[in-house]
């Protein structure tokens, strides 16, 4: 997994999110999501969406992934 499948996965998760990805290595990932369906959920439940759309992937692939979820009012974006 690169930084731009991990990209093409994640806007195909979100379609209107806003979202950056950067890694280092290739394997050790975090990603910016900007995205009004977070309205209303946690930081957890947040995190549980995004763990779900990328699935098995996470703990293979992608050994790890730091997350930072957003709405675009918390995020100053316009997703």
């Amino acid at each position: 997994m690169d930084r731009a499948g991990l990209q093409q996965l994640l806007e195909t998760a979100f379609p209107n999110a806003e979202i950056e990805v950067r890694s280092e290595d290739g394997v050790h990932f975090a990603a910016r999501i900007v995205d009004s369906g977070f309205a209303g959920q946690g930081r957890v439940s947040r995190h549980q969406a995004v763990y779900a759309a990328l699935g098995a992937r996470i703990g293979g692939e992608i050994h790890a992934l730091s997350l930072q979820t957003l709405t675009p009012e918390e995020g100053g974006a316009n997703a």
